[in-house]
């Protein structure tokens, strides 16, 4: 199983595409701009979704489904969201073919099936979910509402990229209901926390939580908070966002509550939500020219075993050695796969399993036997040590885990903090921004003219204002006019 992939420094676009189909994650369908999420991959979007899944629901939400289709008339009540996404809408018109028999019975529309009211199959789902909530909530003591979904959507993208950007793609989005602005509020920063805390100790990903711009915030929204991520071609990759939406959806959907004083209020909102772009940051975060680098948190096989033996007795004997290390880690909650498979070489398992990017590999041979060790193989340092088979195996393998979680947070945070680059002037900007790449921290005026001009001369954005941020002034790098903080610019996905 050669890999033969290309090397990150020489083609980081076609590297991340060929890893993403010889490491079994997806490939691309006869849908133009879908994907088939392969069964591997998969099993990491079910590590992702079960984790945040947990997080979700011990903070108060429940999980619920609405429906695929909005009608039009629905979608078009909150003005500035509907606008925002009427370029990406996919529109069912019809609902039955007919056959044309003038044309070799082949199918076409039947022109009398034409819909009463146009569907759009949902981009994101605030106009579906606040025309449902119009139902839900009459008083004060019905909310809050915490609403979780997860759901497959539609954004019709022109140009399309494995997991980062695809026509339908899987996520979570969460719609929330408040009685008061500061518990909206509230609820929009704790998320964005959350995403935060899966992102670091989960994924093993650093992340810069911040506002966007106006003009980059989510349609609809009166502000957006995100988590920023960094990629190892120094190109930004927004990883989740969470969005306080105030009461633009309450009075689009006329959503009003009796409030405890006994008058009548609209609603505070919040919608918020990741996808499966996660495992995109995952692959250009931690991978490396030999393939994936999972975390062990989010590895779907976190050990694997590999028996090396010559004849039917020498594998007889390894199973029972086997068999046994793998029960006394399944008994301690660790993922592991004995793959004693007769009809691949173990060096064609080697290097599929590097690939893939199982953080653990135990190899056990008839000298191993002998001497009762086996061998260890790490995946994010490529390296090997000799360990004895007794009673502290499992412990020092969790051991082993719990160290690689650790350091490949530690190795993505330094390259992370070392493409961070202050800059006070325009020139030296454009230089970093095209030859250094990273985050750039510049002052900027805070008008969208010149975050127009710096983005259509340089195809850098702002992806952030950084939160925690020191209000230092200083001077906007491209009009010269007085700045109070600094924020963060990047090319991204």
């Amino acid at each position: 199983m050669g890999k033969n992939l290309s090397k990150r420094n020489q083609d980081y676009s076609k590297w991340y595409n060929e890893l993403v189909v010889k490491a079994d994650l997806a490939e691309n369908s006869a849908v133009r701009g879908c994907m088939v999420i392969k069964p591997y991959g998969f099993a990491i979007w079910e590590k992702i979704q079960a984790e945040l899944d947990r997080m979700l629901k011990e903070t108060g939400h429940e999980n619920a489904y609405f429906p695929l289709f909005v009608p039009k008339s629905l979608f078009e009540a909150e003005e500035k969201n509907a606008e925002g996404f009427a370029k990406e809408c996919a529109i069912v018109t019809h609902y039955r073919l007919k056959n044309d028999k003038k044309n070799k019975g082949k199918l076409i529309v039947d022109p009398s099936s034409r819909l009463e009211e146009e569907l759009i199959v949902r981009p994101t789902s605030e106009a579906i979910i606040w025309n449902t909530y119009k139902k839900w909530i009459q008083s004060y003591r019905d909310l809050p509402i915490k609403i979780n979904q997860w759901a497959n959507v539609v954004r019709w993208e022109m140009r399309t990229r494995f997991f980062l950007r695809t026509s339908e793609f899987l996520w979570q989005e969460g719609h929330t209901a408040h009685e008061s602005k500061e518990e909206a509020i509230e609820e929009v920063k704790s998320i964005n926390n959350l995403y935060a805390n899966f992102l670091e100790n989960f994924m093993a990903v650093p992340v810069i939580q911040g506002l966007k711009s106006e003009s980059e915030r989510f349609s609809g929204a009166v502000d957006t908070y995100c988590v920023e991520t960094m990629m190892q071609d120094g190109k930004a990759l927004q990883a989740g966002t969470s969005h306080f939406l105030g009461q633009n959806f309450a009075k689009a959907f006329d959503v009003k509550f009796t409030t405890k004083q006994g008058s009548l209020d609209y609603v505070w909102a919040t919608s918020w939500g990741v996808s499966t772009r996660l495992i995109g940051v995952l692959i250009m975060t931690h991978g490396d020219d030999n393939g994936l680098v999972l975390p062990p948190n989010l590895a779907p096989i976190q050990v694997v075993i590999v028996p090396v033996y010559k004849s039917s007795n020498e594998l007889n004997s390894i199973n029972k050695v086997a068999n046994k290390i793998l029960d006394n880690l399944r008994n301690e909650g660790i993922s592991v796969k004995y793959d004693d498979r007769e009809h691949f070489k173990p060096g064609y398992k080697f290097n599929e399993y590097e690939l893939k990017g199982i953080p653990v590999r135990l190899t056990i041979g008839p000298k191993d036997l002998e001497k009762n060790v086996v061998e260890i193989s790490r995946r994010d340092n490529l390296s090997k040590k000799i360990l004895e088979n007794d009673n502290e195996l499992v412990l020092n393998i969790q051991k082993i885990l719990a160290d690689m979680q650790t350091s490949l947070f530690r190795k993505a945070k330094e390259f992370r903090d070392n493409s961070i680059t202050e800059v006070d002037d325009y020139n030296t900007f454009k230089t970093i921004i095209n030859i250094k790449g990273g985050f750039v921290s510049a002052h900027w005026d805070g008008s969208s003219e010149s975050e127009e001009k710096i983005k259509n001369e340089t195809k850098a954005t702002i992806r952030c204002i950084p939160l925690g941020n020191s209000f230092k002034k200083g001077n906007c790098i491209i009009s010269g006019k007085p700045s109070l903080q600094r924020v963060l610019f990047a090319k991204s996905y």
